[in-house]
């Protein structure tokens, strides 16, 4: 066996044992190889960051596009659930107060939404929050399409005992064909140019245009009045009246009784008034409402909505 050399070290006044050059070369080596495999690893963890494989390629498009697919689902539902509040505002509003029953109350058609986590399993797996959220959005909203129905349900049961209460409250458009122009609310008069609270509603059609009776009722007045012209007002009873202005032939007169979709005077332009139309409020309870809402019985749900979009544009009114 070899025996052992060593070495003075002048420095640290002590003999050090010089190792061989084999010693040495596999120190060197270990160390080549332990510097490549840091490298190797290094390189790996690069490259599948980088540059993902076939089957992770496939599935982050597929997570894209779910992504997508729930960004396009939350739109949907935020326009359903616009819908739902509208459903809601007319319920508690117009239909339940037209036959003297009490609006559902907030903490009815919002609550019991509480209660169990039903989605704590789902909520374990990583970046599923979208999902998650997206189904809490659609539960609440069928709790409150379910709370619509039984509400609606009320609703046909009232009316089913009201039959001659609802042909007497306003219910149809007062002109079949028009160019819908102002809404009511506050709009700018169109001669003293000063924002006004318009009450009512212009509808422009040509002169002569024949206007409709929108329920049954008698009628109240039927004469010229300062500043509407030739006007017309009916009274539906039920505390419910209807008004016709600026027309240019009354067809009807005091004291006469009508019934709902009867002519009863033409388009005009008569009056404090800047063109040929027909203005026409409601007024419930001695209060002039928006009669927007009261466009229920002879127009289809987009249609409706169509117009009352246009009814809150803040536009110029035509008296």
């Amino acid at each position: 066996m070899a025996k052992s050399k060593f070495r003075f070290n002048p420095e640290t006044l002590q003999y050090e044992k010089i190792e061989t050059t084999f010693k040495r070369a596999i120190g060197v080596l270990v160390s080549y190889i332990v510097m490549i495999v840091m490298v190797g690893f290094a390189f790996m963890f690069t490259w599948l960051h980088f540059f993902p494989s076939t089957r992770e390629k496939q599935l982050i498009d597929e997570n894209k596009m779910l992504r997508s697919q729930y960004k396009t689902l939350n739109g949907r539902l935020s326009n359903m659930e616009k819908v739902m509040n509208d459903l809601a505002d007319k319920d508690n509003n117009i239909y339940r107060m037209v036959f003297e029953s009490e609006p559902i109350p907030d903490a009815i058609r919002n609550g019991g939404f509480g209660g169990v986590n039903r989605y704590v399993e789902i909520e374990a797996i990583p970046n599923m929050e979208i999902v998650v959220k997206t189904n809490q959005r659609m539960d609440i909203l069928m709790k409150k399409i379910y709370i619509q129905s039984l509400s609606f349900d009320t609703i046909v049961d009232l009316a089913k005992n009201k039959q001659e209460m609802l042909q007497h409250i306003p219910g149809i458009q007062p002109l079949k064909t028009y160019k819908y122009v102002s809404g009511y609310g506050t709009r700018m008069h169109p001669i003293y140019k000063t924002l006004r609270t318009h009450s009512g509603i212009d509808l422009v059609a040509p002169s002569g245009t024949k206007i409709y009776a929108t329920g049954d009722g008698v009628v109240k007045t039927a004469d010229f009045e300062r500043g509407y012209g030739k006007t017309v007002v009916i009274d539906h009873g039920y505390k419910y009246q209807s008004m016709y202005a600026h027309c240019s032939e009354l067809l009807v007169h005091k004291g006469q009784k009508v019934k709902r979709g009867e002519v009863i005077a033409l388009v005009g332009n008569t009056g404090v008034s800047t063109g040929s139309h027909l203005h026409y409020e409601i007024i419930k309870n001695g209060q002039k409402v928006n009669p927007i809402n009261y466009f229920l019985n002879d127009l289809s749900a987009n249609e409706f909505e169509e117009i009352r979009q246009i009814s809150i544009q803040p536009n110029q009114s035509f008296d």
